[in-house]
């Protein structure tokens, strides 16, 4: 451990150094990504200082002990000091033992969240809607900037897919377990015989990816533009600023038109085109690291039954951790947080348990 510790502090160092040199900043991609490399690094490495800081004093404790063996007054003094010392030491070495434990280098990032209706018909549009207030909610209380990007609502009030962003640092480490498809069952409104229905929606997490991460070719663009189909006054029916964007290669396509201007339609349709391919790329290294997990969180597959929301027994249960809660009204207005933190629980003890095999 302490060999990596050491390797890791060299290359902290290094960086430092590195990121400052005139010819490094003039190549901006490149400096970019010495300082989300350093940026990683500076947690543990801050860790590390502060454990061998503490390591220095107990030692000198210990020499100081040695030379106090006739007053014993101040060797008690000393000795205490040293007791003291060698508990924080033991307690830096255990977050040393956690911050070693291979992390998501997405956590950090803004997110993207896309909802989809699945199975279920306008019900599953409606319950749609409720899981994107849910999170905004959420995202409210956590102080969170929140942006739409685009939307294609029917005509109850419901749903077919929307997206919408999260800016905040840390946004990705706190939602990037909420993937999956999630099921509802209850009385739909529309439901005259009081029949419990089970519908689903799709929830897709993806941290937002940059130019650094992914490069795009303009020249493998299809780039269309449309008017909008939403809200906006006349404005949508005489500006074509609706943007639809085909990356040829792999054949995504991203759709914005939340704003007037087709300027900032196409930036956020390109935020979420690069997130989309950010996460082709990471699936494969997510496929092969989650073959050797137990739990399966967060694995993203849009296909896994993550949760249920059962409206009639008041509960919600998460089937990954085996988790339920019976407060749906409080959880469907945003209060996930406690949800969240065990998802994260979770899967930190899964890490930690396979980082000691």
């Amino acid at each position: 451990m302490f060999e990596r510790l050491e390797a890791m502090k060299a290359r902290f160092e290094f960086l430092s150094g590195e990121i400052g040199k005139p010819d490094v900043i003039a190549d901006q991609k490149a400096w970019k990504k010495l300082v989300v490399e350093r940026s990683a690094l500076e947690e543990t490495v801050q860790k590390y200082e502060e454990y061998l800081k503490l390591e220095k004093e107990r030692k000198e404790c210990g020499e100081l002990i040695e030379s106090l063996s006739g007053e014993p007054e101040m060797e008690a003094a000393v000795r205490e000091e040293a007791e003291e010392l060698e508990e924080k030491s033991d307690a830096a070495i255990e977050e040393l033992k956690l911050l070693l434990v291979p992390k998501d280098p997405s956590d950090d990032k803004n997110v993207i969240i896309e909802v989809r209706a699945g199975a279920g018909g306008d019900e599953a549009g409606l319950f749609g809607t409720e899981l994107i207030r849910m999170y905004k909610r959420y995202a409210e209380r956590m102080r969170w900037k929140i942006e739409d990007i685009d939307i294609n609502a029917t005509e109850l009030g419901g749903i077919k897919e929307a997206t919408f962003m999260i800016n905040s640092k840390g946004a990705y480490s706190k939602l990037k377990f909420e993937s999956g498809v999630h099921r509802v069952q209850r009385v739909p409104a529309t439901e005259s015989q009081g029949r419990v229905h089970t519908s689903t929606a799709t929830v897709a997490v993806l941290p937002e990816a940059t130019d650094v991460e992914v490069e795009i070719n303009e020249k493998d663009l299809k780039i269309d533009t449309y008017r909008s189909s939403g809200a906006g006054g006349q404005h949508v029916n005489k500006t074509e600023s609706a943007i639809r964007i085909t990356h040829l290669p792999t054949g995504t396509v991203v759709t914005c038109q939340d704003e007037k201007s087709q300027i900032k339609n196409r930036d956020r349709a390109m935020k979420v085109l690069y997130s989309r391919l950010y996460e082709m790329q990471q699936a494969s290294l997510e496929r092969e690291y989650s073959e050797k997990r137990k739990l399966q969180v967060g694995t993203g597959d849009r296909s896994e039954k993550i949760r249920t929301y059962n409206f009639p027994q008041g509960r919600v249960t998460d089937h990954r951790i085996n988790v339920s809660v019976f407060s749906i009204d409080a959880f469907m207005d945003g209060d996930i947080g406690e949800m969240l933190e065990a998802l994260q629980i979770a899967d930190k003890n899964e890490r930690l348990g396979n980082e000691k095999q």
